[in-house]
């Protein structure tokens, strides 16, 4: 081989090399470049992480200014609930002042409960229209109105007045309230804010005889509506402080004829259970029934129908008022059929024992009150602890188990019901009121957990007006329920309308061991239905 030829191939091959090298300087080039840029991602997702986790952790916290929000908007029905119940305890003294009778002078309970169910549906297409602040606003004012009226009052009628502007007060409040934890609480703490939601209502309750037997005692009861209007004035100052628009509103619509038909249910329904004990009232003691009868199948037919028409029109409405399509899960439906009887014992309980206590076992008006104190506070103390139990252990045991010890409540009652002292009455009270707040604070909270964030406002309006219209049921069935028993056995104070208010009682006392069962049993089925359909997701 030449000289020349040598050379060109060390130079081909030198070349080779320095390429090689070069290649290999450039591989582990980007290969240092690619471990470095591997490492800068992997430490920004790190701290991307440890940024989501702060995040996560700081909204779960609870702010200051959504207590101050669900205190302010619950203030409101609690101060319609405690004056419904502190007049509750002024039965007797009602009757005698404005001349009316124990069928009569349960109106002012049952048509302030009645104003309430009327107004939830309308809750939903509210918090669409209307901003927070607004609706919040008009609560206040109407509750204001309604105490004034009660303050300067002389006519019953008026009372009935009062009792309505104040109960579309409530109306407006309560599921604002829900709404606002709905929307603005942590997911982690939903059980637990609603317990505390459950606990500004409840504690109305469990105050209110007590309130009105004391205030009562040294003052006219009007002083009860003097009292509550700085109350209201208060609750205002911190809802404009604390109340945040979180969700924008919608150009939604109102359909009047909607409306119209489910207030006319409501109506129909209760008149039709009210007139009905007046006419088997009249029977029992041999008077003309007649009227109250056909009044009676008159206000059925009208509910019936009025709700049937509201149930088509809200299929084909281009906006109904309530999407009643979530009640086709039966899950929700149960939930809602409980929702509905468990409160017909709830806020019939006060009404009965202060009446049984001041009717039979002759108490006064104070000590009658203070016997619905122990049970009803704690229960009301306790509604968030039910919430907590819901975050932690789910809804089965938490709503079960102490739904169904509440039933022994009302059984005692009925099996002393003859022998009953107020050391009893209050004791047997305690029982249901404490296991039954632990349960019931949950019942809604459960059922929503099943329906879509978006149709939320509408199951909450839908479980508030069930709530509403078991109360106003339950005090007219309970009120007719004893009417019934004292008809024709003489006037109030004498031995024998005291052992007919206490066979009333019994009546009383076995009728809701009944509804308890029965709501029990749809709570029990619905969760059954739950946990067979989570099983099927699993496969």
């Amino acid at each position: 081989m030449s000289e020349n030829t040598k050379n060109t191939n060390t130079k081909i091959t030198d070349t080779k090399n320095e390429s090689n090298i070069t290649t290999n300087t450039n591989a582990n080039a980007t290969n240092a470049t690619n471990t470095a840029n591997t490492n800068t991602t992997n430490g920004a997702n790190a701290a991307t992480s440890t940024a989501a986790a702060s995040k996560s952790t700081a909204d779960e916290k609870i702010s200051g200014r959504l207590i101050g929000s669900i205190v302010a908007v619950g203030s409101l029905a609690f101060i319609g609930i405690l004056t419904e119940t502190v007049m509750t305890v002024l039965f007797p003294a009602l009757m005698r002042e404005f001349n009316v009778t124990t069928s009569t002078v349960q109106w002012i309970t049952t048509i302030y409960l009645l104003s309430v169910a009327a107004t939830m549906p309308v809750s939903s297409f509210l918090k669409r229209r209307f901003k927070i602040k607004a609706l919040f606003l008009a609560a206040v004012a109407l509750a204001l109105i309604g105490s004034l009226i009660m303050i300067v009052a002389h006519a019953f009628p008026l009372l009935l007045i009062a009792r309505v502007i104040q109960g579309i007060g409530s109306g407006i409040a309560t599921p604002l309230m829900i709404n606002i934890i709905l929307e603005q609480s942590p997911r982690s703490k939903i059980g637990r804010l609603m317990g505390v939601g459950s606990l500004v209502i409840t504690v109305a309750p469990a105050i209110g005889p007590t309130v009105g037997g004391a205030v009562t005692s040294i003052l006219p009861w009007r002083a009860i509506f003097v009292i509550a209007i700085p109350l209201i004035l208060l609750a205002a100052v911190i809802g404009c402080r604390c109340l945040e628009q979180k969700v924008p509103t919608e150009d939604a619509y109102l359909e009047p004829l909607q409306l119209t038909a489910i207030v006319f249910a409501l109506v129909g329904l209760v008149l039709a259970l009210n007139q009905g004990g007046v006419a088997v009232g009249k029977l029992v003691s041999g008077a003309k029934a007649t009227a109250s009868f056909i009044i009676t199948a008159v206000c059925l037919v009208v509910g019936l129908g009025s709700l049937a028409l509201f149930a088509f029109m809200s299929r084909r409405a281009f906006s109904p008022l309530l999407r009643l399509g979530i009640l086709r899960d039966p899950v929700v439906l149960l939930h809602a059929v409980a929702y509905t009887l468990m409160p017909l014992v709830a806020i019939g309980y006060g009404y009965v024992i202060t009446n049984v206590a001041q009717l039979s076992l002759g108490t006064s008006t104070f000590v009658a009150g203070a016997l619905v104190l122990p049970g009803a506070l704690i229960g009301a103390v306790c509604a968030p602890l039910g919430g907590w139990f819901y975050d932690r252990f789910g809804a089965v045991k938490p709503i079960l188990i102490p739904m169904g010890i509440a039933v022994l409540g009302p059984t005692l009652m009925l099996v002393f019901s003859m022998h009953l002292t107020a050391a009893m009455l209050a004791g047997f009270y305690f029982v249901f009121g404490f296991f039954y707040a632990i349960g019931n604070a949950n019942v809604m909270t459960s059922a929503l957990s099943e329906v879509p964030g978006v149709f939320k406002p509408d199951g909450n309006a839908i479980f508030n007006t069930c709530l509403q219209f078991g109360g106003a049921a339950g005090t007219a069935l309970f009120a007719t329920i004893l009417s019934v028993a004292q008809a024709g056995a003489g006037k109030e104070g004498s031995a024998s309308f005291a052992h007919a208010t206490a066979v009333g009682g019994a009546w009383t006392f076995g009728t809701m061991i009944l509804i308890c069962v029965i709501g029990w049993t749809c709570l029990a089925t619905a969760m059954r239905i739950r946990v067979r359909r989570s099983g099927r997701a699993v496969r």
